[in-house]
């Protein structure tokens, strides 16, 4: 069953709408702020009358408690410097206390701690009512959650991780995940999720790599926004994070500063979250804990105000990422207290602090009071605030008077189908020399009729090995062991004999090792494991990350990575497995991309087959394992690129001639394997690309191309629409990605895929940081990755001969299949881009054969 968030049953988030809207029949009214020096506060906001009769009879006191959360269980550690961070009421306060003037967020009500969902939402509908009755002016509490994988919640479902959402590159998929993931936290009466991320991948060694979708900004705004758009419309308002550029940190490291220019800024991290904004209509947007050249995101009216809102036209609420506005003082040294840090945060545009009110109560009231800081800026917050809890129907006095939800079922038959669904689009076939799919041994031993296969690896068996740092069994139930998960999750090892007899593979015999553990320097199992394997027909090793908070894992918040090596000793448990002559199936389970070119392209034994899971949630063993035996066809595409090494880092496939390799380097920065790539079970051809000769700046303009299966098995393929733009004001990438489509065909059949283009794909920040479409020559292609493509700048030898490097380690070029790159030009005046320019392609797939 389901329930809407704290409103009578039965109205859905159609009949509030899911912006800051007025209800049918009211005006609306903007209180005029009245700061001492005349100054009009800037991006004050539009409000109906119900909010501003409710806004006027508040204290200050009232005011402030509603931009403020309050964390009702602390035990654990769930977000950085948590136990060095204050509460805003001493410990043995009671709730009654704490909330006399009302309160604005309860934080993480479900994924603190595991609790059980049915007793907890009525504790929670109780408290909601006390809040009603109790408090001078009755306002319920606002309620979030983590939700980047799932409900953060225990016994609630675990889907893949957004590198995964990322690899699949289907959006639509991604949308009908976030929707019953919406719905299950409007039953339970949440009303916000803190997600998704929209980070754009710069570093692998960023520990946060997990959370985010890919290195490409469409990419990442396409998926991004499916999100957006399928948690809000059941009813609960995403908040996108984190605004930004908080993936460029120095290093890879977490916290750390930024220093990116104005341009990357403008042109590759703020894309995502403008299509996230003006496409999905988020409703919520966290802000990054980063300082950009010097400045804290937390600080910044330049973004918070004048970008977001001035450009974007967001019109929602800005919470703080987990004490960030404390953070001004202890971390960044810009605030000399916490009321200076309240204030500098106030007037950047930070409207709600979370977790807790470590500043934005006593501290700033002091400053309010004392005339250090207008109190209209207070108002601006506030009215957004009311504004949104309205939306919610947070305001309406039927808000939970009916009777909380029982029986909840937090992992439904469709949480199931769509989990797996979307980690079986996810699974990156790297490498196979046709070991894949498993078959029935030539000469079977007797008595079995089916190939006797080695399981391997400390990720083998271990469902806490298929989910990502946000999924609540390594967010929070790492501290609670003797707990149960709470739902099924199947591993590689316990999926494989259902899936062996599924495709028909016979009797098999199916025996485990460990080897070893994801982490530590204790190989006293390697050569266990590799006898295993030399008794067996196949191995499949299973290797790769541990996710977890600040140094709870090798991936994940807080724990960033100086190497791309595989952690602990697993390399070295593959090396010996292969080297007993077995063929071997590599499967690494991670939430970053490792330098695993040993695996792929070395010059000594390496696997027959390398697969790639991006954490693939509760349905990955069962997906991989289908995978395995050809019971599904991997369709996966590598959303970042395949790093050669830690030392190749930061990278992109998003550079400009100067950023590849060439002459006058020893250091080979081109990836293993590159954006885009992942092999399938069968063939794919491109033929009879067509391209309009020219297209006006601002306009839009058609590319198409017929793909045909020209392999014997049945699959999807995703059409890459790749573009480069030859001559610019600016430096341009190499190549980048313009659109994509899923295109699902038979042995032999072909479809026409038409792509509608706005021309602004080759939009960018020219030398004024203006957007603009220039006019000039274009190059467009399709091609199966980034780099399959006859390149018309030769980078490596961009010297003509006058340096030559003999230390030079170029790579070779990765296999793939492309078209002959078509020229475009672009006509007309230069197009100052607007908001209201189209932004996002349009595919239509026409079967043909």
């Amino acid at each position: 069953m389901t329930a809407p968030v704290g409103t009578t049953r039965g109205r859905g988030p159609s009949d509030r709408g899911s912006g800051l809207e007025a209800r049918s029949g009211e005006r609306t009214t903007a209180p005029e702020p009245s700061l001492q020096s005349g100054t009009r506060v800037p991006a004050f906001p539009t409000v109906s009358d119900r909010v501003a009769a409710l806004h006027a009879r508040m204290t200050l006191e009232e005011k402030l408690a509603q931009i403020v959360g309050y964390w009702l269980d602390q035990n654990g550690v769930v977000a950085p410097m948590q136990g060095e961070m204050t509460s805003g009421d001493g410990p043995t306060a009671t709730l009654p206390e704490i909330t006399r003037h009302g309160i604005g967020h309860y934080t993480r009500v479900y994924g603190t701690r595991p609790v059980e969902p049915d007793e907890r939402a009525a504790w929670l509908w109780s408290e909601q009512r006390r809040l009603k009755r109790e408090t001078r002016l009755g306002i319920p509490a606002l309620v979030h959650e983590e939700c980047l994988t799932g409900l953060a919640a225990w016994k609630a479902a675990s889907f893949p991780t957004p590198l995964a959402w990322g690899a699949s590159f289907d959006p639509e998929l991604v949308e009908q995940v976030g929707r019953v993931i919406g719905e299950s936290m409007r039953a339970l009466g949440v009303h916000q999720g803190l997600a998704p991320v929209l980070d754009v991948v710069r570093d692998p060694r960023w520990g946060r790599v997990d959370e985010c979708i890919g290195e490409d900004p469409y990419l990442v705004g396409t998926v991004g926004t499916a999100y957006v758009r399928g948690l809000q419309s059941a009813g609960v308002h995403a908040t996108l994070k984190h605004f930004l550029g908080y993936s460029a940190s120095r290093a890879g490291r977490n916290h750390a500063p930024v220093s990116a220019g104005p341009r990357e800024i403008a042109d590759v991290f703020l894309p995502p979250f403008e299509m996230a904004v003006l496409d999905g209509g988020a409703r919520s947007v966290m802000n990054s804990y980063a300082e950009i050249d010097g400045v804290p995101m937390a600080a910044s009216e330049e973004y918070l105000t004048d970008v977001l809102r001035g450009r974007l036209g967001f019109d929602g609420v800005v919470v703080a990422d987990y004490f960030a506005v404390a953070f001004l003082q202890v971390m960044h040294g810009a605030a000399a207290d916490r009321g200076e840090a309240a204030a500098l945060a106030l007037r950047a545009g930070i409207d709600v602090e979370l977790p807790t009110g470590d500043a934005y109560l006593e501290p700033l009231a002091d400053r309010v009071r004392s005339g250090a800081l207008d109190e209209a800026w207070v108002d601006r917050a506030v009215l957004r605030v009311l504004a949104q809890k309205e939306s919610l129907g947070l305001l309406d006095e039927d808000a939970f008077e009916d009777e909380p939800p029982t029986g909840i079922d937090l992992d439904t038959a469709e949480h199931q189908v769509l989990a797996r669904r979307l980690a079986e689009e996810s699974v990156v076939l790297l490498a196979n020399d046709g070991v894949l799919p498993l078959r029935p041994p030539e000469h079977p031993v007797p008595g079995t009729d089916g190939p006797r296969i080695a399981v391997i690896g400390p990720n083998a068996d271990r469902a806490e090995a298929l989910q990502g740092c946000y999924s609540f069994a390594n967010h929070v139930l790492a501290g609670h062991p003797d707990l149960p998960l709470g739902f099924a999750i199947p591993t590689v090892l316990e999926a494989l004999p259902a899936a062996t007899r599924a495709a028909g593979l016979g009797q098999t015999d199916i025996r485990f090792a460990e080897g070893c553990a994801v982490q530590g320097d204790d190989r006293s199992g390697i050569a266990d494991a590799a006898a295993l394997a030399a008794s067996s027909d196949v191995a499949v090793v299973v290797v790769g990350d541990q996710a977890g908070l600040f140094g709870r894992g090798t991936v994940g918040e807080g724990n960033d990575s100086e190497s791309l090596e595989l952690p602990g000793c697993q390399r070295e448990l593959v090396e010996a497995v292969v080297a007993t002559g077995t063929p071997v199936v590599m499967v690494l389970l991670t939430g970053r991309p490792y330098a695993i070119g040993w695996a792929l392209d070395g010059d000594g034994p390496r696997p027959a087959a390398v697969l790639q899971a991006f954490f693939p949630g509760e349905g990955g063993g069962l997906a991989i394992a289908d995978v395995l035996v050809g019971l599904v066809n991997p369709s996966g595409r590598l959303p970042v690129s395949l790093p050669r090494s830690a030392g190749a880092q930061p990278y992109s496939y998003l550079h400009p001639v100067l950023g590849g390799s060439s002459d006058v380097t020893a250091t080979d920065s081109t990836p293993v394997r590159p954006f885009g790539f992942g092999l399938s079970y069968s063939s794919f051809d491109y033929a009879d690309l067509a391209l309009d000769r020219s297209v006006t700046a601002g306009d839009t303009f058609a590319a198409g191309v017929t793909v045909t299966n020209s392999g014997q098995v049945a699959g999807a393929h995703t059409v890459l629409l790749w573009g480069r733009d030859v001559h610019a004001s600016v430096t341009r990438p190499v190549v980048q990605l313009l659109g994509y489509a899923r295109v699902r065909l038979d042995p032999g059949a072909s479809a026409r895929v038409a792509f509608s283009v706005p021309s602004t794909r080759f939009a960018f920040s020219d030398r004024a940081m203006t957007r603009v479409v220039e006019p000039g020559d274009t190059e467009v292609w399709v091609g199966s990755h980034a780099a399959a493509s006859v390149a018309l700048v030769d980078t490596g030898a961009s010297t003509d001969g006058v340096i030559v490097n003999e230390r030079r380690t170029v790579a070779d070029p990765v296999a793939g299949t492309a078209t002959p790159r078509r020229t475009m030009a672009i006509t007309g005046a230069v197009h100052p881009v607007t908001v209201a320019d189209a932004r996002r392609v349009t595919a239509t797939v026409t079967p043909t054969t």
